[in-house]
């Protein structure tokens, strides 16, 4: 099978690096990609909110099928494009419709779908622009803390926790006034604030069955002890120590069958990836986000758990035969750790050569590449998550060890990582 891939962070690196694996891979093509990528498959350049691009580049390759990394062209409606054009329909494409992909692309739509599907979530309401005044007037009521939620996409960086009202007040009109995120906050989503612990459950759908995914915990603040700015993600940890048959089952009861269903419902068969943003509470998941994709770091983690062909899973899932696959996961330990550009999530410099150790055979461990590029055959910074390392072991303080020491052998100017991934699941 010739595969193309759309995107180039990490989680497409790891999508590269597991697809590589399979026998039934002739070519691998991925656009744009990025420095670990070029070396699995061929970098092709452009972007994947291209459509007719990637439409080319479909023909032109004589692509069989098609996975979508990232958020951006699914919430854009690559897929529509693909079954709405005749030389294109019949090729599998990984990824929702855009109608589907409402459920990341709208903070407001995930709320009322919720609602109307009675999936736990936190209670919440939402302003739009125009209703500056009302909207203060709601927050200086509720109680704290208080999250704030741009309505649409912002990078990951559009959700404010203030623990004052002044905070929330000033926080609101920055987002809806001052457009702190641009068009992402001319809706705002004022939500109650849940206690608990973060968890992510992925599931892949073929729009008739589905498959639940290893789960993950990531970490999203820049500092050690989760304090600072939000980031994308600075490390991931698989499995989840407190994610037991119990939980599985009220998360599959409560949220996965209703959330798949309701699509059903609604008219939107859901296919491909959804990853479910998770606050257990006394035992109980709550949904905080829904994302139409892997994440990332965690999908990093994730994958170096899934044990056998995972190109036959996705071609089982673009044939809508996913009930027939049998997935099989390691029960190692899997932790990411995050390398970025110094100032990161702020003003960072790019450009700066990268020095990575050579893997032993057998250690386990794997660099996946996120904002990296090759200028005359040097590896070089191109972001502000440059590379994470990916370590398995037979504990979570084993796989830890490897990771915190493989982040140590990579050199880059200003490089930071976070040396406490995980260590707040450790007994």
């Amino acid at each position: 099978m010739n595969v193309l891939l759309l995107g180039s962070g990490g989680r497409e690196h790891a999508f590269a690096w597991k697809i590589r694996q399979s026998p039934s891979c002739s070519e691998l093509y991925i656009l744009p990609g990025n420095g670990g990528t070029a070396q699995l498959g061929k970098n092709l350049p452009g972007s994947p909110n291209d459509f007719a691009l990637v439409k080319k580049t479909v023909l032109s390759y004589t692509i069989d099928l098609v996975l979508v990394g990232p958020e951006e062209p699914l919430i854009l409606g690559i897929r529509d494009f693909f079954l709405l054009d005749p030389e294109i329909s019949s090729i599998p494409i990984i990824g929702p419709s855009k109608g589907s992909a409402q459920l990341e692309g709208s903070k407001d739509f995930s709320k009322r779908f919720m609602y109307r599907n009675t999936i736990p979530t936190a209670g919440s309401r939402t302003f739009r622009k125009g209703e500056e005044e009302l909207g203060l007037e709601y927050l200086r009521s509720h109680p704290l803390p208080i999250v704030l939620k741009a309505d649409g996409l912002a990078a990951g960086k559009g959700v404010l926790i203030c623990k004052t009202h002044e905070e929330a007040e000033a926080g609101f009109l920055q987002i809806i006034q001052e457009r702190v995120f641009g068009s992402a906050g001319d809706k705002v989503v004022v939500e109650e604030f849940l206690e608990g612990i973060e968890m992510s459950l992925f599931v892949l759908s073929d729009g008739k069955s589905y498959k639940i995914l290893p789960e993950a915990k990531d970490y999203k603040r820049i500092g050690e002890g989760d304090s600072g700015l939000n980031t994308g993600g600075m490390g991931s940890v698989s499995p989840v120590p407190f994610f037991d048959e119990e939980l599985k089952f009220k998360i599959n009861d409560a949220i996965i069958i209703p959330t798949l269903e309701g699509m059903r419902e609604e008219g939107l068969d859901y296919f491909g990836f959804l990853f479910i943003g998770l606050m257990v509470e006394n035992g109980n998941p709550y949904v905080v986000e829904y994302n139409v994709r892997m994440g990332d770091p965690e999908t990093q983690s994730v994958l170096s758990r899934m044990e056998g062909d995972f190109l036959e899973l996705l071609k089982a899932t673009g044939e809508q035969k996913l009930d027939t696959i049998r997935m099989k996961v390691s029960p190692k330990f899997a932790t990411t750790v995050v390398s970025v550009s110094g100032g990161y999530p702020g003003a960072f410099t790019k450009g700066y050569p990268i020095t990575l150790p050579k893997l032993e055979p057998g250690s386990e461990v794997q660099y996946f590449h996120a904002g990296t590029i090759l200028e005359n055959g040097i590896l070089k910074t191109n972001g502000g998550r440059v590379l994470a390392a990916t370590a398995l072991g037979n504990s979570l303080e084993e796989a830890l060890m490897k990771a915190n020491k493989a982040s140590e052998d990579v050199h880059f100017q200003d490089q930071y990582f976070r040396k406490d991934i995980g260590k707040d699941l450790q007994p």
